[in-house]
C-alpha cells in the first residue's frame, strides 16, 4: 500500500459484520459463507473501523490506548493491508 493509506477511510465490506461472539470467546468477522475468529489485536483494530474515520485517526486512537506497544502504527497498517487483500475491508 502507498503512503497515502493513512488518508483513506476503511469500512467493512458489504455483507461482513464484526461482533463479539460469546460462544467463541473472541471477536469474529461474519460473512455469508462463514466466520473468521479474530485475535485480540485484530479485534481492537476492526472495532475502530466505522466507515467515517481515517486510518491515521484509527492509528492515533490505538496509539493512545496502547502506548507501550512499540511499532503499533506499522502493525495496524500491516493488518489493514491483509484485511484489504482478503476483501474484509474497503479503503475509500
Amino acid at each position: 500500500m502507498s503512503d497515502d493509506i493513512q488518508l483513506k477511510i476503511p469500512a467493512l465490506r458489504r455483507g461482513f459484520r464484526f461482533q463479539w461472539e460469546p460462544a467463541q470467546g473472541c471477536h469474529v468477522l461474519l460473512y455469508p459463507e462463514g466466520m473468521i475468529q479474530l485475535n485480540d489485536s485484530a479485534g481492537a483494530i476492526l472495532a475502530e473501523i466505522d466507515g467515517v474515520r481515517s486510518v491515521a485517526a484509527i492509528i492515533d486512537d490505538l496509539s493512545v490506548r496502547f502506548p507501550d506497544v512499540p511499532g503499533i502504527d506499522e502493525d495496524i497498517l500491516a493488518f489493514l493491508e491483509v484485511a484489504h487483500e482478503r476483501f474484509w475491508i474497503e479503503l475509500r
